[in-house]
């Protein structure tokens, strides 16, 4: 049996390339996990504590593909005909 090289890429199941073709679609929006360090001060220009930021759960495919955790926060940023670009927050929650 022959041996596969180190640069060979595992195979993915069928799940993980439904998942990669959603999350890479043109239409998904963009998501990033906000930085501890800048998580204050965004709350502090929202006024706003983190549980009264839209809620996302943890099991979400989004949250997991990010690798966020509860108590974290996610921004999200959509492409609007009228607006251009916008942020959106959310709070990350288990479940």
């Amino acid at each position: 049996m022959p041996r596969k090289s180190t640069t060979e890429r595992k195979r993915k199941t069928k799940a993980e390339e439904v998942l990669e073709k959603v999350l890479n679609h043109e239409l998904m929006p963009k998501a990033e996990v906000v930085p501890k360090d800048n998580v204050k001060a965004l709350l502090r220009r929202l006024n706003a504590a983190p549980w009264q930021l839209p809620w996302i759960r943890s099991t979400d495919p989004l949250v997991r593909s990010l690798g966020a955790k509860p108590g974290d926060i996610i921004r999200i940023i959509r492409k609007s005909p009228t607006a251009g670009e916008i942020e959106v927050y959310r709070f990350v929650v288990p479940g």
